[in-house]
C-alpha cells in the first residue's frame, strides 16, 4: 500500500473512532468554500457530508474560488466557514486580520508543485534565474516555494522579474515564451508538462512541505466546534476512499477544470490524502513561511502562527 493511502485511511481511522458530540438538530447552513482542484471538491462529488447531515437540519451551500487567497478574503469577510487552501495563504490572510483558523491538514505533496522552464531554455538550474521572468500566483504556495528555491541558490526575489498571474492567464504566456519560467501547481503542472516539452527547475521534495489547510472563519469555529469535527470526520473519510478510487477520483477533476482525464490522473497520483490535526511540527513549518515572508517584506509585521491555530474545546 502506497505511503499517501496508509496515511489517510490512518487518519480517517483516527478521526473516526473518536467519538463526535451529538448536536441538536437546528436550522442553519455550513457555507463551503473550494476549488476546482483538490480534495474537498471531492467531498462535494461523494455527498457524504450532506449524507451526514440528513439527520439534522443542517444544510450545506458550496461556493467556487479561483484561488485559495481569494478564498480566504471572503471568509475574512464573512462569506463562508469553511475551505481548503495550500501553505501561504493563511499566511497572508493572519497578517490582514484575525478571523480566520487552522482547523486541521493534510499531508506534503512534495510533487504537486515545480518550477518549470521549456525544455529548450539555456536556463539548467534555479540559479540560472537571476534576471529572468518568472510567472506566480501571488500569495499561493508556489510564492514559498519559489522564495525558498531562490534562497537556497543565494538568490532573492529582487534577482529575478517576477510576474503574478493566474494559471489560466500564465499557462499562454509560458507556452508563448513571453515567461522564462513558471512557479506551478497540480493539476496546471500535469497539464504543462502534457503539452510542450519542459524541464524542472526544482519540485518542492526536499525543499518546502506543499501541505493542505483545512481553515474555518474563528466565529463559526468558536460557535460550532461540533460541526467543525464533523467536517473534518467527513473529509477523512472522502479522503480514505479517494486513496483507493484514484481513477473516479480523475473522472470527478476532469469534469471540474476542463482537463483531459489522462492529465487529471497523474496530478492525482500525486495529490495527498489524509486528515489531521494541527500539531507543533506543522504550526512550526507554517510559522517558517510567516518569516521567510517578512524578511523578504512580503508581511507587514511579524506573525505568530500560533495565534490563528483553532483548539476544539474538551
Amino acid at each position: 500500500m502506497s505511503l499517501t493511502r496508509r496515511l489517510a485511511l490512518t487518519g480517517a481511522a483516527a478521526l473516526l473512532a473518536a467519538p463526535v458530540r451529538a448536536f441538536a438538530a437546528t436550522s442553519r447552513t455550513v457555507r463551503i468554500g473550494y476549488q476546482r482542484y483538490g480534495t474537498l471538491i471531492i467531498l462535494k462529488h461523494t455527498g457524504m457530508l450532506e449524507q451526514a447531515l440528513a439527520p439534522t437540519e443542517t444544510k450545506v451551500s458550496w461556493s467556487e474560488f479561483a484561488a485559495g487567497p481569494q478564498l480566504l478574503q471572503a471568509m475574512a469577510a464573512g462569506a463562508i466557514d469553511f475551505g481548503i487552501t495550500g501553505d501561504a495563504p493563511p499566511i497572508i490572510a493572519q497578517a490582514a486580520s484575525d478571523r480566520v483558523v487552522y482547523v486541521g491538514h493534510e499531508p506534503p505533496a512534495p510533487f504537486g508543485e515545480a518550477i518549470i522552464v521549456p525544455a529548450t531554455s539555456p536556463i539548467r538550474d534555479v540559479a540560472g534565474l537571476r534576471g529572468r521572468t518568472v510567472g506566480l500566483n501571488r500569495a499561493s504556495n508556489v510564492e514559498w516555494l519559489l522564495l525558498a528555491a531562490l534562497a537556497r541558490a543565494g538568490l532573492t526575489m529582487a534577482d529575478i522579474r517576477p510576474v503574478f498571474l493566474v494559471p489560466g492567464s500564465a499557462r499562454p504566456a509560458f507556452d508563448s515564451g513571453r515567461l522564462d519560467a513558471w512557479a506551478i501547481w497540480d493539476p496546471y503542472l500535469s497539464s504543462a508538462e502534457s503539452g510542450m516539452p519542459t524541464r524542472v527547475l526544482t519540485q518542492a521534495d526536499g525543499l518546502v512541505g506543499n501541505r493542505q489547510f483545512f481553515l474555518a472563519a474563528r466565529s463559526f469555529a468558536k460557535a460550532n466546534p461540533d460541526l467543525v469535527r464533523l467536517l473534518l470526520v467527513q473529509m477523512a473519510r472522502s479522503d480514505a476512499w479517494s486513496a483507493v478510487h484514484h481513477a473516479e477520483v480523475a473522472q470527478y477533476l476532469a469534469a471540474d477544470t476542463g482537463l483531459p482525464v489522462s492529465v487529471v490522473r497523474r496530478a492525482v497520483d500525486r495529490l495527498s490524502f489524509g486528515v489531521a490535526p494541527m500539531t507543533p511540527d506543522v504550526v512550526a513549518e507554517q510559522q517558517q513561511i510567516a518569516d521567510a515572508f517578512f524578511s523578504q517584506h512580503l508581511l507587514p509585521a511579524r506573525l505568530a502562527v500560533r495565534d490563528a491555530v483553532w483548539t476544539p474545546p474538551g
